[in-house]
């Protein structure tokens, strides 16, 4: 049994690996992970550590056997590659055309779609935004103080 998931994995916390863990129990593990053009045509920023990183880190775990990265914002051609029992998508998958297409391709072929909930506690961009926030308060307490 393969389960195939993807994502950006950028700053990997436990959020990624209690996903990873979940999709473990289904089965083998294939993971696609998206290059940083890819996150960039649909978020603000792009990846903070690089994908070579990411892809590294994700090998590293013991509950993911494939680490694949895309550079289109489709899912079909994986699919087609790695021929997935399940695809494991998050609760804000959406209705654009790129999540359609895989999901009537995977149901024509009787392929099951599992949707998970995130831990609304961790995520890459809280952890970016805490350390922003942390060095914006910092750096109050180190600024010199200059008088002319």
């Amino acid at each position: 049994m393969l389960v195939y998931t993807v994502g950006t994995f950028d700053l990997l916390h436990v959020g990624h690996l209690a996903l990873l863990k979940y999709c473990n129990t289904l089965g083998d593990v294939a993971v696609g992970v998206a290059s940083d053009s890819v996150v960039n045509s649909y978020k603000p920023n792009i990846p903070v550590i690089r994908l070579s990183q990411r892809m590294e880190m994700l090998k590293a775990l013991s509950c993911v056997s494939i680490v694949r990265p895309y550079y289109k914002l489709e899912y079909v051609s994986a699919c087609e590659e790695l021929n997935p029992d399940i695809f494991i998508i998050g609760e804000d998958w959406g209705s654009d055309k790129h999540n359609i297409d895989v999901e009537n391709y995977l149901q024509a072929r009787g392929k099951k779609i599992i949707k998970v909930r995130y831990n609304p506690q961790t995520s890459s961009t809280k952890i970016k935004q805490t350390v922003i926030a942390q060095l914006e308060e910092n750096h109050h307490e180190y600024e010199p103080s200059f008088q002319i």
